[in-house]
């Protein structure tokens, strides 16, 4: 059993990017759970490698991607919280491959979609990482403390993030106009 250390926070980051695309046609839900992994790839390149969507044993929709973050390698197992169209909760403990081995992490990835005045839409993609106490214990075996290490992971995931979020939402536009 993976113990997530909530009151730790190793990570954290939101940005937004404004589509032209009305409000009323936006499905994050649709659009993520049908993400082809070409699109996805086109996304962040080159940290993107892979995704596709399956379910938990208990029925729940589930987002696997795998992406570099800085020098790990993470392939996330995101379970829907919530999955709307203008709003989705993924969690994720996600396996981080490094160099010096492997360890888990909690991820919590928001979408949000927010009508704006104009008939235009503001995505605004979140995105909160915890250790796990296997974490907490690599990077000790590791040498390196926990601020050291939330310091890396948080410049990586920060430029990760800021990198993503408008070619997501470009691409969340792109499935509204074909709606």
């Amino acid at each position: 059993m993976t113990t997530i250390r909530n009151d730790l926070i190793l990570s954290q980051s939101a940005f937004s990017h404004v589509i032209d695309v009305d409000i009323s046609k936006v499905d994050i839900a649709q659009w993520l759970f049908n993400l082809p992994d070409a699109e996805y790839q086109r996304c962040a390149p080159p940290d993107h490698i892979a995704a596709g969507a399956t379910w938990t044993d208990d029925g729940k929709r589930m987002s696997i991607n795998v992406e570099m973050i800085g020098t790990g390698l993470v392939v996330q197992h995101y379970v829907a919280e919530v999955a709307e169209p203008q709003y989705c909760k993924m969690v994720s403990v996600s396996d981080v491959f490094t160099p010096h081995g492997r360890t888990k992490v909690q991820v919590i990835w928001e979408l949000r979609a927010k009508g704006l005045p104009d008939g235009k839409t503001e995505y605004t993609n979140s995105v909160i990482s915890h250790p796990t106490d296997d974490f907490l214990a690599f990077v000790d075996k590791n040498g390196v403390t926990f601020e050291q290490a939330a310091k890396d992971r948080q410049a990586a995931s920060g430029d990760h993030n800021k990198r993503e979020t408008p070619l997501f939402a470009e691409s969340i536009a792109r499935a509204a106009r074909l709606r």
